[in-house]
């Protein structure tokens, strides 16, 4: 007896449905990624206006200061994700008993 192969619906994603589909996952990318592109933005900026200070110098600096925002994220974004699982939980009908809402719950 031959067993038949699955069937998949396969689709090459392009860059923007990824880009949609990964921001309604995880809406916080969105924010880190417009983090980055001004981070980026600024450091540029800053690096060519800044005075007599050494290459190296001015590396390590940003470096310190990006570290600390990756922190601040990450926290945030933790943060926001134990509020949702824990105290913005769905209340239950008082007349039926059900919850009045369905929640889904956090994958990651």
């Amino acid at each position: 007896m031959a067993q038949q192969k699955p069937v998949f619906d396969y689709h090459e994603e392009t860059h923007a449905e990824r880009l949609s589909r990964k921001s309604k996952e995880s809406p916080f990318m969105v924010f880190g990624l417009a983090g980055l592109a001004s981070a980026v933005g600024y450091g540029v900026y800053s690096f060519r206006n800044r005075g007599k200070m050494s290459t190296s110098v001015y590396l390590m600096q940003f470096r310190v200061i990006s570290q600390g925002i990756a922190v601040g994220a990450i926290t945030v974004g933790m943060a926001y994700t134990l509020y949702n699982n824990h105290f913005n939980k769905p209340r239950p009908n008082a007349i039926t008993g059900n919850v009045a809402s369905i929640a889904t719950p956090n994958e990651h």
